[in-house]
């Protein structure tokens, strides 16, 4: 069985060729090969040695995943269904902008947190990723845009792990994906241009800040523990006052000044005025000396059948931002993209067969109105 050069960031590749008796400098090469020029046919890498490319002939291989559809939007957005094999499946989302290039990737087939207004974890978990097959999403997508819009240079100027799953209980096979993001012989981002997207796996947040400090997004989406535990179950074992500290210590290594929060507005649960004081008087709890240390980005909910959600209607989703920026909390309302395509935030769901009948709870969930929590 050959090896996936995808599953390797540099010092993995480094490794893997000096097993075959090469020099260092060579897994840079083939590095530089394989993320900024999209090669996967060692022939064409013509400044390696040609005993390396019968070594690597033999050895290795650089496989994208297949596409089983592509979906493009009537705003650009273009989502991918890929086959990660086994009968499951995940999606990835580039969503085109004036001034940048955004992919949404994923992490895991499924997710095991069963957030309430997810679609993702409605389907259950499957398993994690590797990071081959989360590179191999990036890969994929930067040279497919780059040949399909005929440009040599770089399309996707940000990567977001906010696709299928939790990224961080899938934590050794993120980081060598977010170093092979972040390597100026790989796709040379900034650490401020890769967000990792978590609900709230805190010692897994404390390992980040150290390992590979990236921009952070919380999933926070309720001001109050009881609320949170039936919106975020994971609540019940990192509440908020321990995700609010782990955050606070984030800061410290955080390629930005701030934190943000991710809060999908339901109608009825979690979108009425005491809740947003709620929210004001939480940062303010934890602001110590660090003053405007967090943005609060409200998601309108984005529908899916069985969910038993409404989205908040639009004027209260305004009123709700202008008590927090009143308040000196910087918000924003991010603009729903690739709604036409089930691409838009909380509708990815890909294929999953689920082995942890996490899909089954969720049903029985399902029942538990929200609105009296």
């Amino acid at each position: 069985m050959t090896t996936n050069l995808l599953d390797f960031d540099l010092a993995g590749l480094t490794a893997f060729c000096e097993g075959l008796g090469e020099k260092r400098f060579r897994a840079t090469q083939l590095f530089r090969w394989i993320h900024q020029r999209g090669a996967a046919d060692f022939d064409q890498m013509t400044d390696l040695a040609k005993s390396l490319r019968e070594k690597l002939k033999g050895t290795a291989h650089v496989t994208a995943l297949p596409v089983i559809t592509e979906h493009v939007s009537s705003d650009g957005t273009v989502k991918w269904l890929f086959d990660v094999g086994d009968g499951n499946a995940v999606e990835s989302v580039f969503i085109p902008e004036d001034d940048r290039g955004t992919l949404c990737v994923s992490s895991q087939a499924g997710c095991a947190v069963g957030c309430r207004f997810c679609s993702t974890g409605h389907q259950g978990f499957s398993r994690n990723l590797t990071t081959g097959e989360i590179m191999a999403q990036l890969w994929f997508a930067e040279h497919a845009l780059r040949k399909r819009l005929g440009r040599d240079e770089r399309i996707i100027s940000n990567v977001v792990m906010m696709g299928m799953g939790e990224p961080l209980q899938n934590y050794t096979a993120l980081v060598p994906a977010l170093r092979t993001m972040l390597d100026d012989h790989g796709y040379g981002l900034s650490r401020r241009r890769v967000t990792v997207s978590t609900s709230g796996v805190v010692p897994m947040m404390d390992r980040l800040s150290q390992d590979c400090a990236v921009a952070l997004a919380v999933s926070l989406h309720a001001p109050n523990d009881p609320l949170r535990d039936a919106l975020v179950p994971l609540n019940k074992k990192y509440p908020l006052d321990e995700l609010m500290q782990s955050c606070r210590r984030y800061l410290e290594f955080a390629p930005r000044d701030f934190i943000t929060f991710e809060y999908c507005m339901l109608d009825g649960v979690n979108d009425q005025p005491e809740h947003a004081q709620q929210l004001i008087a939480l940062v303010r709890e934890y602001a110590g000396n660090g003053g405007a240390w967090c943005k609060f980005n409200l998601i309108p909910f984005n529908p899916f059948p069985a969910s038993g959600l409404l989205r908040s209607p639009a004027n209260r989703v305004t009123e709700f931002a202008k008590m927090l920026s009143d308040a000196g909390v910087v918000t924003t309302v991010r603009k729903t993209r690739g709604d036409d395509i089930d691409a838009a935030c909380g509708q990815l769901a890909g294929d999953v067969k689920d082995r942890t009948k996490a899909a089954e709870r969720m049903a029985k969930n399902r029942v538990i109105p929200l609105a009296q929590v």
